[in-house]
C-alpha cells in the first residue's frame, strides 16, 4: 500500500493544517513549529514524520527569508551556526540512543527555566537588563538548537529564548530566526537522508502539502506586519510558554 493510500480523510486534514502552520511560523508566528511536529506524527509514525516534515520546513524557510532579506542580524547569526552545526551532529550521532519521548519533557523543562530567568530579568530591572554578550551564552543555545532540531524537530522554543533575550525589533527577530533555520534545516538534510527519514514517498507528500507552506507563510507576513512592536514581544513570550508546555505532553 502507498504512503497516499494509507491515509484517511481526518489524516489528509491534519497534514494539510500542518502544512499552513508551517508556513505561519516561519514568517509571522514563530513557535508554531512545535504544534506542528506532535500533530504531524499523527499522520506519520514519528520518525518517520520527522523526515517528512524537513522539506515543508524548509519551503517555509526560503520564503521566510524571501520576505525578510534584508531583516536578520548578522552578528548573532554568526555566534551560532557553527555551535547549532555542532550540536546538529551531536544529534545525529545520539540519534536512536536518545528517545524524543525523553529529551521533549527534558527540552520543555530547559525552556521554561529559560523563560522564568529571562522575565525574572525584565522584571528585577524594569525593562533595563543587559543584553547577554557572552560567548557562552551563544554556544549553548547553540548546542542546544542543533541537537534538539536534529532529534526533534523542537529547537523553536530555545531559539525564541535567545532572540528575546536580545530585544532584537519584530522584524530583525523573524528575519534572524528565518535565516537561522534556513541554514540549520538545510544542514540537517544530508543527515536526515543518510538515516532513511527522507524517501520518494515522503518528499511527494511534501510536493502535494506544499501550497499550504506557501498560503501559510504569505498570511504569518501579513499578520506579522499588523502586530505592534510591544504586542509582538508578549506575543513570542505567550508563544514560547505555550510551546514549552506542549513538549511535556
Amino acid at each position: 500500500m502507498t504512503l497516499f493510500a494509507s491515509l484517511s480523510a481526518v489524516q489528509w486534514v491534519i497534514a494539510a493544517a500542518c502544512s499552513l502552520m508551517a508556513g505561519l511560523t516561519k514568517t509571522g508566528l514563530p513557535g508554531l513549529s512545535t504544534l506542528v511536529v506532535p500533530l504531524f506524527a499523527e499522520v506519520l509514525p514519528a520518525r518517520a514524520s520527522t523526515g517528512a516534515l524537513l522539506p515543508l520546513l524548509v519551503l517555509g524557510d526560503a520564503l521566510a527569508v524571501l520576505f525578510y532579506r534584508r531583516s536578520a542580524a548578522w552578528g548573532h547569526l554568526v555566534k551560532l551556526l557553527p555551535w547549532a552545526a555542532a550540536g546538529i551532529v551531536i544529534g545525529y550521532l545520539v540519534m536512536g540512543r536518545i528517545n524524543d519521548r525523553l529529551m521533549r519533557p527534558v527540552l520543555g523543562a530547559v525552556v521554561l527555566l529559560m523563560l522564568a530567568g529571562n522575565l525574572w530579568r525584565d522584571l528585577s530591572t524594569r525593562g533595563e537588563a543587559a543584553v547577554p554578550t557572552s560567548l557562552w551564552f551563544a554556544a549553548a543555545a547553540g548546542l542546544l538548537v542543533g541537537v534538539t532540531t536534529m532529534i526533534a524537530n523542537a529547537a523553536a522554543p530555545v531559539m525564541m529564548i535567545y532572540l528575546l533575550s536580545m530585544r532584537l525589533p519584530k522584524k530583525e527577530f523573524i528575519g534572524t530566526g528565518a535565516w537561522f533555520f534556513f541554514f540549520v534545516n538545510w544542514i540537517k538534510v544530508p543527515f536526515s537522508a543518510s538515516l532513511g527519514l527522507i524517501t520518494a514517498q515522503s518528499l511527494l507528500l511534501d510536493a502535494v502539502l506544499a501550497a499550504g507552506v506557501i498560503a501559510g507563510a504569505v498570511a504569518g507576513a501579513f499578520i506579522a506586519r499588523r502586530i505592534p512592536e510591544k504586542a509582538f514581544a508578549i506575543v513570542m513570550q505567550a508563544l514560547t510558554l505555550a510551546a514549552a508546555i506542549r513538549l511535556f505532553f
